[in-house]
């Protein structure tokens, strides 16, 4: 079952967003979107798939490195959007993140200041966005949002998912369909929050076998062991899944209030 769980028709997958990409611009008498490009296989993603689905004078790339972003990364995310002709920005965010948080001498988790970076992000995207009469693009996929791996109201503030539905394995494969550069689909999972942050620092798993855990604990209802099992990973794994998935349920809702 392993080898079939997270297959799918990746063409008709392609023209099924860029309807509803083009569905929820329209509706919203939207003139565009905003991209935060990362140099990363999600922001890439997307980012082909609002070309494709608006036309490049209707999309602008955002690039919003902080003093640690690799220098790859932002090659990256030059040349995706050099290729796709768009009008593209590099706003550089440090000093507006330093100005909230503090210099590093300040107290403060490094969680708490990391959140800092991606919520600075999320208020220039609407900053042009609203400046334009555009919508802000999602980078996140299903597997970040069943983990609760983005921050609240940083890079989960934004005005449409376009691939939320499709686990990081998904993507990447939808990434090489889209023509993206192997660097670029294969490229390791990094919210890139701190110098050398690595996504595999904090999951309990690969991606490859994570969305194994995932879709069959999600979406096939699965119970853990059968999950294990089907991801090859040990209990352990699925229950650490499970725990990240029921701390994080507040960022996958409306914030609790009185009737």
């Amino acid at each position: 079952m392993a080898a079939s769980v997270l297959g799918f028709d990746v063409a008709k997958e392609t023209d099924r967003i860029i309807s509803f990409v083009r569905e929820v611009v329209t509706e919203a008498s939207a003139k565009g979107a905003v991209v935060g490009l990362s140099g990363g296989v999600d922001s890439a993603v997307v980012g082909s798939l609002c070309v494709r689905a608006l036309g490049k004078d209707k999309v602008l790339g955002l690039f919003m490195p902080s003093y640690h972003t690799p220098k790859q990364d932002m090659e990256d995310a030059r040349f995706l959007a050099e290729g796709w002709g768009i009008r593209a920005e590099n706003i550089p965010i440090s000093s507006i993140a330093e100005a909230i948080s503090g210099p590093a001498r300040v107290a403060g988790t490094k969680l708490a200041r990391a959140n800092v970076e991606a919520r600075v992000r999320m208020s220039i995207l609407y900053y042009h966005a609203n400046s334009l009469g555009y919508l802000v693009a999602g980078t996140g996929d299903r597997s970040e949002s069943l983990l609760g791996y983005f921050t609240k109201w940083g890079d989960g503030g934004v005005d449409f998912l376009p691939i939320a539905h499709l686990y990081k394995s998904q993507v990447r494969v939808l990434a090489e369909y889209l023509g993206l550069p192997p660097g670029v689909a294969r490229k390791p999972a990094s919210p890139q929050l701190w110098p050398g942050h690595k996504a595999s620092d904090e999951i309990p798993a690969d991606y490859d076998k994570l969305d194994i855990v995932l879709r069959c604990l999600f979406d096939l209802k699965a119970n853990p062991a059968k999950a294990a099992r089907e991801a090859r990973v040990s209990v352990g794994v699925v229950n650490r899944v499970l725990e990240m998935h029921r701390k994080t349920q507040h960022k996958r809702t409306m914030p609790p209030s009185l009737t």
